[in-house]
Formats: structure tokens, sequence, C-alpha cells
């Protein structure tokens, strides 16, 4: 598995004037990492990836993948559990709850899956954004996980930070200009 993790200490501003707490840890596509409060994890430039998040309050952990591709190919071998949709998710739990994370108490958001070749290749294997967000929902009611809050679909790229002090998962779009909480 490849983790890639990167300690950013930031100091964004926020309305109030503080800065943020804890160290921003960015991963990459097909990648994910494991975080405590106060800390955050991003990962840039969702389009048809999903951007999935696990979360447990009480504990205040929280995992982040940047899932590229729905199914794993049938032929296995060595592969990166983190690139597909059905090897990610459980991955995902996995490494939740030997971080100290209670299985019954995650929750999942998620964000990403858009639709990005358009008209042009309309056809359902091309949408790989929709194959990517339905596996995880199976995966994830396969678990006895609840999907608390989603923004996927749609033709957009999506950015995305979660905030384990908070539990908020911010969502950036370029076009339409966006930022909201989720």
């Amino acid at each position: 598995m490849n983790l890639y993790t990167t300690g950013i200490p930031e100091k964004r501003i926020i309305p109030n004037n503080a800065a943020l707490p804890g160290k921003l840890f960015v991963i990459g596509i097909a990648e994910l990492k494991i975080v405590k409060a106060p800390d955050r994890v991003s990962t840039l430039g969702l389009g048809s990836c999903v951007g999935l998040v696990l979360y447990d309050a009480v504990n205040k952990i929280g995992g982040m993948v940047h899932i590229m591709l729905p199914s794993a190919p049938a032929n296995g071998g060595a592969v990166n559990r983190s690139k597909y949709a059905d090897t990610a998710v459980g991955e995902l739990i996995r490494l939740m709850v030997s971080s100290g994370a209670a299985r019954g108490r995650l929750a999942a958001k998620m964000a990403g899956g858009a639709h990005m070749f358009g008209a042009v290749c309309n056809g359902d294997i091309m949408n790989v954004g929709e194959r990517n967000v339905a596996v995880c929902r199976r995966v994830l009611r396969e678990n006895a996980i609840a999907v608390t809050a989603e923004d996927t679909g749609g033709t957009c790229g999506r950015s995305i930070e979660f905030c384990c002090e908070t539990g908020r998962l911010q969502i950036r779009t370029v076009s339409p200009r966006d930022i909201r909480l989720i």
C-alpha cells in the first residue's frame, strides 16, 4: 500500500482571525491517511474519483481515501487497495479501527464521482464517477456504516478537506466557484 503523507503546517485565517489547529496532511490519487484531532486531511482534484472520509466523532479520528476506480482487477495480485472502491473502503475501515476508532461509531462522508466525459462518452462504461459512488455506497452498507453527508455526481471537479476537530468536510469547486461545509 502506498501511503503519502505530508505534514504541512498551515496557518489559514478564518473569519474570527484564529489560525486553524493542527497539521494539514495532503493525499494524492489512490492514497489514504488516518489523522487525529486537531489535524486535517485533504485531497485535490476529485473528478470521477471519490474522496471518502470515515470518522469516529467520540475519539476524533478520521481517515480519507482518494478512490480512482470502482473495482480491482479479477487477477488481484499486488494491487494498491486504496485505488479501487471495492477494496479501499474495507482497508480504510481496518486502518481506522487499528488506529483506535470504534467500528460501531464510524460514519461516512463522501464527495466526487462527477461525470467528467460529458456527452461525448455518455455510456455507462465511461461514467466511472457514478460507478465509484455506487460501489462505495454498497460496501459501506454491507459494513453497516451510514453515509451522513455527500456531495457527489454532477460534472464539476472538487477538492476536499476534512477537519477531525469539527467533523466537517469542506468542499471546494472551481466551476461554479463555491465552498461549502457538510
